[in-house]
């Protein structure tokens, strides 16, 4: 069987540039397309469209991609037109280009698979030729358009605009380059060995000045150090940046997602983005587009009234979603906010009884707060019916086990007839991180600090005893406790203190107190993996070196959780 000429390895390369590149136009098209049809008159706009279908169309030809080809000719025919003025924005056309859209990531989807069999796009390309003909798609009658001829002056300042901007996006081009992610991982291991031994350098000089305090040569170590010290922090924020991505990557396609669920449920919702600049490690960002995308369908399904109802309750016929991401010290937060129903904390505390999850006693003694978590119980809906889009109780499950995988945690706010927010906190990187150093029966544990949410002091007599678990009473909620010495069997010395430490653990909606023996302090830690044989310890994620040398167990939040849950732990709060 011969080998298609696209896939001659002299093409490979040739091939693999125009999967990179047309990916990236892929993006900016998704988001364009849909500004288009917020702002119909903005010839930019439409001329920037043009272009990345322009480019995708020549490189699909040379490269004898044949359907890329065929549907992207097509499609520039009708953006060429809507330039010249010969067509205007109109619904059914933005449809139809939504579905070309939509075909060529398939397209592109099979090349990087290597299969060119080919796909339906026929149907497309006669709605395409329909709409050229000055056709309305979904009109039975097929009217004519009226077609509103453009001055050739104005297609001399379309070319002028368009050459300008070419020659932007070439030097934007000039100041890039394309590196493979696994090298950004080399260099950022190398990064976290440099750390290592930083840490190791300060504990060494605070030693030796110490020792020889006052003389020549100690100063000028002092000053050598504190300067390798400081171009270590900068080179570490340079690589990690390096590894940082916009986080507009998963935003970008939100906008398309809103518009064709309000179409689809016949609602009018509008969308309002917020940091999208704010960027992200990339081991971070390929977790967090799915539970984005099960809270926004949430949001337009449940949340969203119909325009209807909205009027009746004196609110906006159109519908809002806001998506918002920022920094907050090592950390990202994006939450997501609706200005729908809200959440009924009565409904899902019904449900609950009705599940069998909670007798009525345990359901009334639980705050309005702690109730809603339970919406994130796997097969948990308050649905009155399933729809397409939800309401089957699959959803804020996996935006659970997400947030999980990556030790984030999740807040619910909602008020009943004004709306709901999702707040997802989520660590910058997974390489270097901040930590939180504890001792537990003379042994230092390091806490991923992204994980904790507070540090409290306590009397023994403060901890209480239900079922044989021990918990306390924190504020309004009950908070289960569990002890490290007890899941790695340390041995005590039997000495029983009088005050002890709770690191309250945050992990998705769920608290968790862990008891400690004394704090050490805060510092940045490399993790490092435990190697084959010991990678699969239970409660530990890996293992960091301290600046005197000593190795010390990095805990794994989620398995702690997981392995107290297992141990009958009941996490209400």
């Amino acid at each position: 069987m011969s080998v298609p000429a696209i896939f001659d390895e002299e093409m490979k390369e040739i091939v693999e540039s125009f999967i990179i590149e047309t990916k990236e136009l892929l993006e900016k098209l998704d988001n364009d397309l849909i500004e288009l049809e917020k702002r119909p008159e903005d010839t930019e706009l439409l001329n920037a469209i043009f272009r990345y279908v322009h480019t995708i169309k020549g490189t699909s030809s040379f490269i004898g991609f044949e359907q890329m080809s065929e549907l992207t000719h097509k499609f520039e025919d009708i953006l060429n037109k809507l330039r010249k003025g010969e067509l205007k924005v109109r619904p059914d056309i933005m449809d139809v280009m939504l579905e070309a859209f939509d075909l060529m990531k398939i397209l592109l989807s099979k090349l990087e698979a290597k299969d060119l069999s080919p796909i339906e796009i026929e149907n497309v390309v006669a709605k395409f030729e329909k709409i050229s003909r000055g056709e309305i798609i979904g009109d039975e009658e097929s009217s004519e358009i009226k077609v509103e001829q453009d001055l050739s002056e104005n297609n001399e300042k379309l070319t002028e605009e368009q050459s300008t901007s070419q020659k932007a996006q070439t030097k934007v081009i000039d100041k890039t380059i394309r590196i493979d992610v696994e090298r950004l991982d080399e260099l950022m291991n190398l990064v976290g060995e440099l750390v290592l031994g930083r840490n190791r350098l300060s504990q060494i000089i605070s030693n030796v000045v110490e020792k020889f305090e006052g003389e020549t040569l100690a100063r000028e170590l002092i000053d050598t150090v504190s300067q390798v010290d400081y171009l270590t922090s900068e080179l570490q924020n340079v690589v990690m940046r390096a590894r940082m991505l916009p986080i507009a990557k998963v935003f970008s396609k939100f906008p398309r997602l809103v518009r064709d669920l309000s179409r689809e449920m016949n609602k009018e919702v509008e969308l309002f983005i917020y940091g999208e600049e704010t960027e992200v490690d990339k081991s971070v960002i390929e977790y967090i587009h799915d539970p984005l995308v099960h809270i926004i369908r949430n949001a337009i399904d449940h949340g969203i009234e119909p325009p209807e109802e909205r009027k009746k309750l004196g609110k906006p016929e159109k519908g809002k979603v806001i998506l918002k991401a920022e920094h907050e010290g090592n950390y990202i937060v994006i939450s997501v906010e609706d200005d729908g129903r809200g959440i009924d904390p009565e409904k899902i505390r019904r449900k609950a009884i009705e599940k069998k999850l909670l007798t009525e006693q345990e359901a009334m003694s639980i705050s309005d707060k702690d109730i809603l978590n339970f919406i994130f119980i796997p097969g948990f809906s308050t649905a009155s019916k399933v729809t397409n889009v939800s309401g089957r109780g699959v959803g804020l499950d996996v935006v659970k086990a997400n947030i999980t995988k990556l030790n984030g945690m999740i807040d619910v706010q909602s008020t009943p007839g004004h709306g709901t927010k999702f707040i997802l906190k989520l660590p910058l990187t997974l390489a270097i991180i901040q930590g939180l150093l504890v001792n537990v029966c003379d042994e230092i544990f390091i806490i991923p600090l992204s994980s904790v949410i507070e540090v409290v002091r306590i009397k023994q007599e403060q901890i209480h005893r239900i079922k044989n678990k021990e918990m306390i009473r924190l504020r309004d909620s009950v908070l289960p406790l569990v002890r490290l010495e007890q899941i790695f069997n340390l041995k005590t010395n039997g000495d029983e203190k009088k005050y002890l430490y709770i690191v309250v653990l945050g992990l998705a909606e769920k608290k968790l107190g862990v008891v400690v023996d004394g704090l050490i302090g805060q510092k940045e830690v490399v993790i490092k993996s435990l190697g084959s044989y010991l990678n699969n310890t239970r409660g530990i994620a890996g293992a960091t070196i301290l600046g005197d040398g000593t190795v010390r167990m990095i805990i794994d939040v989620a398995q702690i959780f997981k392995m107290s849950a297992e141990n009958s732990f009941s996490f209400i709060v």
